[in-house]
């Protein structure tokens, strides 16, 4: 059977817009193919906010600022045309008017000690708009800062998706269904964070630039995870959340195409996201990766995935996110549920544990044991993580397990671990999910409440 190509090197290691832009009488700008305004002005947001800061400090402030000028453009560019600088008139905006937002905060503070701090004003004139413009790209700086270590992992998810994302705090709210209010507190407790940490704004250097990069791609790794499989309310997706993940995790490729990890996670998103079109019915119920009708797979994003991948995975000992993809790249590459080459899989699980262990690999290294050397191999692993109190309350140790059985031919033990997994479980199309997997076992539910 072929094996896949990034697995085999790892088991050894918006819409469209074609117009032309008036910008003034004689004067022509090609937008992108593909590309609006509004994805443009996405896209330089964080550029903005990040060359605003590095001149004149204030995170909060700048971020209003920068606020106010991507809304005078989303009003004047329809109308008047995208100017020829986009960036340097969005910074130019930006700078003036986070001078006036800061020379109101002058007056109304009147504390001589503050001002006596200030910049005068002065120096805060901002350039002219056909002034040049840095070619340096502070997004991956401000993605270190919103990953800052002194937040908590949902402090850091909020304040990236809000400063580097451009989602409102009302979208980000509905996206983890919390109230409006409680991540208004959360995102400006964050910002207050960061100002008060005192940390300068430029890239950490030596090991805590390393370790500041995997918290960035593990906040990345949740929001995908959040937007590919929710694990609370009626959507089995959020696409949105997903889909922003993969942006962000473009941007961090992009100004680091040599990092190995970054490839990685990359690659394990697409080759994920790619199976989203078959994941799910016509009544928004979840269908299993066996039962998928693959040709809905997206073709592009798995060979896009498989390739950043098999890149990457020769430039060094691979990191975890690397194998999950080249996992990934397993199950894309198969040309059916019965062709999957599990043994590899199990192979490339094994190395994983090895450099990153902990319960949910632990708990897809079993599946792969069960697939490739029968349900009881696997059923004996399950039975050593129902221990582990990090994964006993999770609904996919028993989801699992009860699959293990039904393999194993034990209806009834499969029936009462499948309706405790669906007890377990916050998200509605998975409980549904499970609760028809019990009910189609012959036995009867009385036995088995």
């Amino acid at each position: 059977m072929p094996r896949s190509a990034a697995g085999r090197r790892a088991g050894l290691r918006g819409r469209a817009a074609s117009r032309r832009v008036a910008v003034r009488p004689g004067v022509l700008i090609e937008p992108e193919p593909e590309t609006t305004i509004e994805d443009l002005l996405r896209e330089t947001a964080p550029q903005v906010l990040g060359a605003v800061v590095r001149r004149y400090g204030h995170f909060d402030t700048a971020e209003d600022a920068v606020q106010e000028a991507l809304l005078a453009a989303a009003v004047q560019w329809p109308q008047d045309g995208v100017p020829g600088n986009p960036l340097g008139w969005l910074i130019t905006v930006a700078s003036r008017r986070l001078t006036d937002l800061l020379r109101s905060r002058q007056a109304r503070e009147r504390r001589e000690d503050v001002v006596a701090r200030w910049t005068p004003a002065e120096q805060w004139l901002a350039p002219a708009a056909d002034s040049p413009v840095s070619d340096a790209d502070d997004t991956l700086i401000l993605l270190f800062m919103c990953c800052h270590p002194a937040l908590s992992p949902a402090s850091q998810i909020a304040l990236t998706l809000r400063v580097v994302g451009g989602l409102t705090t009302a979208e980000i709210a509905r996206a983890f269904l919390v109230p409006e209010a409680t991540m208004t507190r959360r995102i400006t407790r964050a910002k207050k964070t960061v100002k008060d940490s005192g940390i300068p704004f430029g890239m950490p250097q030596g090991r805590q630039r390393d370790e500041r990069l995997r918290a960035v791609l593990h906040v990345l790794y949740l929001i995908f995870n959040e937007g590919y499989a929710s694990t609370s309310g009626s959507n089995l997706h959020r696409p949105e959340l997903s889909a922003e993940a993969i942006r962000l995790t473009r941007i961090v490729h992009r100004l680091m195409p040599g990092a190995g990890e970054v490839a990685g996670l990359l690659a394990l998103m697409l080759l994920t996201d790619a199976r989203r079109p078959a994941r799910t019915g016509p009544d928004g119920g979840l269908i299993p990766m066996a039962e998928q009708d693959r040709s809905l797979w997206n073709a592009e994003q798995i060979a896009e995935g498989v390739a950043l991948v098999t890149d990457a995975l020769p430039r060094g000992r691979p990191g975890p996110y690397q194998l999950q993809a080249a996992i990934a790249a397993v199950h894309d590459e198969a040309p059916s549920a019965e062709q999957t080459d599990w043994p590899q899989i199990k192979a490339l699980y094994e190395l994983l544990m090895g450099i990153a262990g902990n319960p949910m690999v632990a708990l897809n290294h079993a599946v792969a044991v069960a697939m490739a050397d029968g349900p009881r191999a696997g059923l004996d692993l399950i039975g050593e993580l129902e221990s582990d109190t990090r994964l006993a309350e999770d609904h996919r140790l028993h989801a699992v397990r009860a699959h293990l059985l039904e393999m194993a031919g034990d209806l009834a033990g499969a029936y009462a671990a499948y309706q405790e997994a669906a007890r377990r479980t916050t998200n509605l199309p998975q409980q549904r999910y499970l609760h028809a997997k019990a009910t189609r076992l012959t036995v009867t539910p009385t036995l088995y409440p």
